[in-house]
C-alpha cells in the first residue's frame, strides 16, 4: 500500500534532535512518507544553538512548489520559519489552499533558550492553521500574558484560538502539576486538559517538533483533531521514556523516535 505523504516546513538541526530531522523521523516511525522544505540551517547540538542562517524566501518557495507539484501531500506541519519573509511565502501557499491539514508549531525559543523565530512570522500563519501547538513560553510571547499555570494555559489557548486556528494545544510539560505532563486543547467550543505521567529525563530536545509532526501524521490518516492530539501525546511520552537513560550528547538530548529502547 502506498504510504500517506506528509510535509514538514522547518529548519535543520545539525544535532538531529529537532527540526526537519526530528520531523522526518516521526513521519517514518508512524508509517508516513516524509517530504521537506528547508527554511534555515542551524549550527546546534544538545548544548545549544550556535548559529542560524535563514534561506532566501525564493529558495523556500522553489522547494515548496517542487514538492507540491509531484506529491499528494495530505498534511503539513511548520516549525522554525527563519524570517517574516519566509513566513509570508508559506502563508501565501496556505491562503491559496495548498497546505492541507496545516499544523503550526510556533518555534520561537529552543530548549536551550536560543530565540529561533519572531512572533510576527508565526502570526502570519496562525489564521490558516487547523492546529497550533505553542509551548508555554511561545504562548506567552504570542498573547503577551503570563502562562505559568494550567488555568493560564487554558486562557492562552482560548485567546489564540480566537485569532484564527481551529484548534490550539498549549503544551506544558514543565508546569508544576503533581508529577503530570499537562497540555490544554481548545477548539470546537470546548477545552480539554490532557494528562500523562511526567518522564524524568534530560532527553527532551525536539519534544515540540515531534509532537506537532505526530499530529500531522494522524490528521493525514483521517483522525479528528482530538484523537490526533491524544495519539501524538502518547507517542511523545513513549519517545521520552525510551530515551530517559541515553547518553547522547551532554545537554538536552534527543527522543527515542523509533522505540529502540522499549
Amino acid at each position: 500500500m502506498t504510504p500517506t505523504t506528509v510535509l514538514t516546513i522547518a529548519g535543520s538541526d545539525s544535532g538531529g534532535g529537532a527540526g526537519i530531522q526530528a520531523d522526518l523521523k516521526v513521519f517514518a516511525a508512524l508509517g508516513a512518507y516524509g517530504t521537506s522544505v528547508l527554511t534555515a540551517v542551524t549550527a546546534q547540538n544538545t548544548r545549544g544553538v550556535d548559529a542560524v542562517l535563514p534561506l532566501p524566501p525564493r529558495t523556500v518557495t522553489d522547494q515548496l512548489d517542487s514538492v507540491l507539484a509531484d506529491f499528494a501531500v495530505r498534511a503539513v506541519k511548520t516549525g522554525m520559519l527563519g524570517s517574516p519573509a519566509i513566513a509570508d511565502a508559506v502563508a501565501e501557499a496556505a491562503k491559496a489552499g495548498r497546505l492541507p491539514n496545516l499544523v503550526v508549531d510556533p518555534v520561537l525559543v529552543a530548549t536551550s533558550g536560543h530565540r529561533l523565530g519572531v512572533v510576527g512570522a508565526v502570526e502570519r500563519l496562525l489564521p490558516y492553521a487547523v492546529v497550533a501547538t505553542p509551548n508555554r513560553a511561545e504562548a506567552e510571547a504570542l498573547t503577551g500574558a503570563p502562562v505559568t499555570t494550567v488555568e493560564e494555559m487554558t486562557a492562552a489557548a482560548v485567546a489564540l484560538a480566537a485569532g484564527g486556528p481551529a484548534w490550539v494545544v498549549v503544551t506544558g510539560g514543565d508546569v508544576d502539576a503533581d508529577g503530570e505532563a499537562v497540555d490544554v486543547l481548545h477548539g470546537d467550543g470546548g477545552t480539554t486538559v490532557l494528562r500523562a505521567s511526567r518522564v524524568d529525563t534530560r532527553h527532551n530536545h525536539g519534544t515540540g517538533c515531534s509532537f506537532s509532526a505526530a499530529i500531522a501524521v494522524r490528521l493525514a490518516a483521517g483522525d479528528p483533531v482530538p484523537v490526533a492530539v491524544r495519539a501524538a501525546k502518547e507517542y511523545v511520552t513513549r519517545a521520552l521514556t525510551g530515551a530517559r537513560h541515553w547518553a547522547l550528547g551532554s545537554g538536552s538530548g534527543p527522543l527515542d523516535h523509533f522505540g529502540w529502547s522499549r
